[in-house]
């Protein structure tokens, strides 16, 4: 699939005329086509008071905006999550220890690792905070049950060294503890745009960064993102329906871990089972029995067919190697690709993501077999560059060893050519960011002001900002500020003095840019669970500025989407801090030291992979256990949009691509005058349709491994569908705990197996061939484009 970039729905329109509060995608009230609704006559009678509805009956709270199954809360909003969800507990134990910040420090090594390893995978999987999480309290209980603590020596003649050993063991590991050492780890695992970006010179330029040129840059583009949303907390942490949806089973997991309560103790039962299971499972489809990641009938069905109808078939249904088709139909048992993700998405952003992905299928056959952009001189799936004549762009001969344009070499070699798939997910994201920038201003508008407004008035209505508000001391914003400044002189060291040929106005231009995008990207984050992927924005205002020079536009655009990523990162970490009660002055520290420590690791662990693996990433299609896809995108897109004037120009071959910003933001502009007259259409709420979520599924299965889409899909319906509005009791309890712990056992299972036996650290060892895992072909066995030769 390709790369990736709730929750009350959206501010609400004017009441629908009808009697019933108007409906979308997931607030279809429970029982209204039976007769089972019924007024709920008190709002004191909620989930608190253990009472149950007689004999499963539906029960709805017009004056408390909650739904009602068995006397258990449906949860729908971000208000839902903050009142119902999310204890409000707060036992003021001590956050930033000794213990800890060390223990933090020890994993945020093995989260960056991890993050590394994922981005030469063939689906980009971000590292679980579960994971992490599981593993820092089993050496937080640890450390506290063994290592020697100030109550042993008491009243003996060891009693001087008393502080010393409490310094180092505190006592009990406690929550604050707990999440402080797993955000150091979580902070430091989201990875760094600078470290791929070095990635990319190391493959393609053949240029091995300076350290003092690493250090810098990483510090610089990863501070600056978190300067930036410090600013921006008002608006993107402290409302409730900034959730940040796949963090709930984090903080699901940090509660049931350290409230110790009967029920909790049950939670943490399943957390284990489920963990141990999928930790067992795992080996077999990611190692084992690989055609577990994508079973297809129809590819099983048709391997003897004629070559021409297997290409087709190919393309369409198969999907469990990097770039082998579509996926369409198949089904994945493999959770690694499936992840807890889609049992934390709201279901109004999957309902509009299983509009995009039925866009994705159509669009991407239709251009292939209509030979759009002459896509059939070319693989179907792909993000490396092409020569007219479908053999891979000699990019070395037109740039040279100064990184660039050769004129002359350019006549010779001629202009590069993108696949059909990927101009395609290019235009996507450009269409995205339009239709981002014109939903959040024309639907979140009246939102941000009311934000900004109860932050100055510290009449913000979120209960656990309330506790925070109440309990410690908030950062002050001339920290944020004096971090902002230090990011900006070093990044303006790497350019004066590193290998970037980057102009010092571009790189201001580029940290405007991003500074400009970064509320948009990161209010959608926050209410729908993910984003919409905006570097190509910044790639196309690089090609601009800096025409013939990609490593430049690597560069830009690396600052520029870096600001964005790293801000809606930390801002969920932020949230995080904020439902667990973690001084936000501790927080500031920790997020910083997680960040520089994670780039270090980042560098190191790309550096041993790439050497490792080099031609398996320089490969196009790579394999089903290492891919290049992401360094190689990064790199097609450096190079055609340093020729934007040949390529995206007036006469270029893809000039609607850059065009897709401005026609992005027109339909979503359309829909707002529709809204506003009619805000419900046949059931379904006018405003449940977000566009920029439908423009970025519409390229999801652009590259990549794509047989989990099916899966995911089900997942999300089991979860989000069923479990949430049928059984919410259940869903409330143990939704986010499972969710959790499949992520956890999967995660640990695939790091081992990393190392072990797929090559991490030099050589692969292969699984021994057989009918679950071929010698030869696709691992589905849908073999057509040429598998078997």
């Amino acid at each position: 699939m390709a790369s990736q970039d709730g929750i009350e729905q959206l501010p609400k329109l004017p009441a629908a005329t009808d009697s019933h509060p108007a409906e979308s995608f997931d607030d279809e009230k429970a029982g209204h086509d039976s007769g089972k609704l019924e007024k709920h006559l008190s709002s004191n009678s909620s989930i608190a008071s253990g009472k149950a509805e007689p004999d499963g009956k539906a029960v709805y709270d017009y004056d408390d905006e909650v739904q009602y199954v068995n006397g258990e809360p449906v949860i729908t909003t971000g208000r839902d999550v903050s009142r119902y969800l999310v204890d409000t507990r707060d036992d003021h134990d001590p956050a930033v220890t000794f213990r800890s910040l060390v223990i933090g420090t020890v994993f945020a090594g093995l989260g960056a690792a991890l993050c590394q390893i994922y981005l030469f995978k063939p689906v980009q999987v971000t590292v679980s905070t579960v994971f992490l999480l599981l593993l820092i309290y089993s050496v937080g209980v640890a450390w506290a049950k063994y290592f020697p603590r100030a109550e042993w020596v008491k009243d003996t003649r060891f009693a001087r060294l008393g502080p010393v050993l409490h310094f180092i063991n505190p006592g009990e590991f406690r929550i604050k503890e707990h999440v402080i050492a797993s955000l150091v780890a979580s902070t430091a695992s989201y990875g760094s745009s600078a470290v791929s970006n070095f990635a990319v010179q190391r493959l393609y330029y053949e240029t091995n960064v300076e350290a003092t040129t690493a250090i810098l840059a990483t510090f610089s583009t990863a501070c600056f993102g978190y300067g930036l949303v410090g600013l921006l907390r008002p608006l993107t942490v402290y409302p409730a329906e900034m959730v940040y949806w796949a963090n709930l089973p984090t903080v699901s997991i940090f509660q049931a871990l350290h409230f110790d309560t009967a029920s909790n103790k049950k939670r943490m039962k399943v957390f284990w089972t489920a963990f141990t299971g999928m930790f067992v499972w795992e080996v077999f489809p990611s190692y084992i029995f690989p055609l577990l990641n994508g079973i297809n009938i129809v590819c099983l069905a048709t391997q003897h067919v004629p070559s021409a109808a297997q290409d087709v078939i190919t393309n369409l249904f198969g999907g469990t190697d990097g770039n082998e088709g579509l996926g369409f139909l198949s089904l994945s048992l493999d959770w690694q690709y499936i992840t807890s993700s889609f049992m934390s998405f709201p279901l109004i952003q999957q309902a509009n993501s299983w509009i995009g992905y039925v866009v994705c299928y159509v669009a991407i056959m239709g251009i292939y077999y209509s030979n759009v952009w002459n896509s059939k001189a070319f693989p179907m799936l792909s993000t490396s560059l092409y020569s007219q004549n479908g053999s891979r762009y000699d990019q070395a001969a037109v740039f040279g060893s100064t990184f660039q344009l050769n004129d002359t070499a350019l006549e010779i070699v001629g202009l590069p050519a993108l696949t059909g798939s990927n101009a395609w997910s290019n235009l996507c994201q450009n269409l995205g960011i339009g239709g981002l920038i014109a939903h959040t201003i024309f639907f979140w508008g009246p939102y941000v002001w009311d934000s900004f407004k109860q932050a100055r008035e510290k009449t913000q209505p979120d209960p656990h900002w309330q506790v925070i508000n109440k309990n410690y001391e908030e950062v002050p914003w001339y920290w944020y500020m004096a971090l902002l400044a230090l990011s900006f002189f070093a990044g303006l060291i790497v350019i004066f003095k590193g290998q970037t040929t980057l102009p010092w106005y571009a790189y201001i231009i580029s940290l405007l840019l991003g500074a400009f995008i970064t509320p948009f990207s990161t209010l959608l984050y926050a209410r729908m669970g993910n984003g919409v992927a905006t570097n190509q924005l910044m790639k196309m205002v690089a090609g601009a500025i800096n025409p013939g020079r990609p490593v430049a536009n690597l560069y830009f655009s690396m600052w520029s989407h870096d600001v964005v990523s790293t801000s809606i990162n930390l801002a969920g970490d932020l949230k995080i801090g904020q439902y667990t009660k973690i001084p936000p002055r501790q927080m500031f520290l920790t997020q910083v030291w997680g960040t520089i420590l994670g780039a270090a690791v980042n560098y190191v662990v790309m550096v041993s992979v790439v050497d490792a693996q080099r031609e398996i990433l320089l490969d196009p299609r790579g394999t089903n256990i290492w891919s290049g896809q992401y360094p190689q995108s990064l790199n097609s897109a450096a190079v055609t949009w340093s020729l934007a004037k040949q390529l995206y120009g007036p006469h270029g071959p893809y000039i609607w691509i850059p065009l897709g910003l401005l026609f992005g933001m027109v339909p979503t502009f359309l829909q707002w005058l529709i809204a506003r007259k009619w805000p419900s259409i046949m059931g379904i709420r006018t405003d449940s349709i977000i566009l920029p979520i439908i423009y970025q599924y519409a390229q999801w299965m652009s590259a990549g491994t794509n047989s989990a889409v099916i899966s995911t899909i089900i997942v999300g319906l089991v979860s989000q569908l069923w479990l949430r509005r049928y059984h919410p009791g259940w869903y409330k309890k143990y939704n986010f705990i499972l969710g959790g712990a499949l992520d956890g056992g999967a995660q640990v299972m695939i790091f081992i197996l990393s190392f072990a036996v797929f090559g991490a650290s030099g050589t692969p060892r292969p699984f021994p061939a057989w009918w679950g895992n071929p010698a030869q072909g696709n691992v589905d066995y849908c073999n057509g484009n040429g598998a078997l030769d």
